[in-house]
């Protein structure tokens, strides 16, 4: 069984099993660490009881009005830990703590097209396809350049979904800030 918990600043020298991973971004320390001082309750990690780090969700809020929201900035699980449904909890915290910590109108993140596992698993879990960011991820020799799909949830505050009507064309990625 394992625990989910908030992150911690020494957890960031025993994450390298779950950054190994092709789809996951890699910062520097300091983007961690200000991400566990301004958003401490949407930055969580997986445990196992052995206290080995499984996987973490790293988010924050941002927007203004209807466009206040919980952002996805990085969600993995060790490749050794997959399938035991630790995403879905992962992702099940960041979303409660939006909706009833920050009082959020939606989540949304970006995910890479090539990533269809974790596309099903948002589906599933119940998020559109909003709109796609061209060139939103940048080759690097392993990966490709490749557009983003936003993937958005509405939150029970957005009674009308408003925020998950699907946008037609393909956005620049200067038209993605808030």
């Amino acid at each position: 069984m394992s625990t989910i918990r908030r992150f911690r600043a020494m957890d960031l020298l025993h994450f390298n099993n779950v950054n190994l991973d092709r789809y996951t971004e890699t910062y520097d320390s300091q983007f961690y660490l200000s991400y566990m001082s301004n958003w401490p309750d949407l930055f969580t990690v997986a445990e196992s009881p052995a206290h080995k780090l499984m996987g973490y969700s790293m988010g924050k809020v941002e927007g203004t009005g209807e466009l206040w929201h919980g952002h996805v900035t990085a969600l993995t699980v060790a490749p050794e830990c997959r399938r035991l449904g630790l995403a879905r909890g992962l992702m099940r915290g960041l979303e409660d703590a939006s909706e009833k910590i920050h009082d959020c109108y939606f989540v949304d993140l970006f995910v890479r097209p090539s990533n269809t596992v974790a596309i099903q698993m948002y589906e599933h879990l119940g998020y559109i396809l909003y709109r796609r960011v061209i060139d939103y991820y940048q080759g690097d020799g392993v990966m490709p350049t490749e557009y983003a799909h936003d993937m958005r949830k509405a939150l029970p505050r957005d009674k009308h979904k408003k925020s998950i009507v699907p946008v037609k064309h393909a956005v620049n990625v200067e038209d993605t800030f808030f």
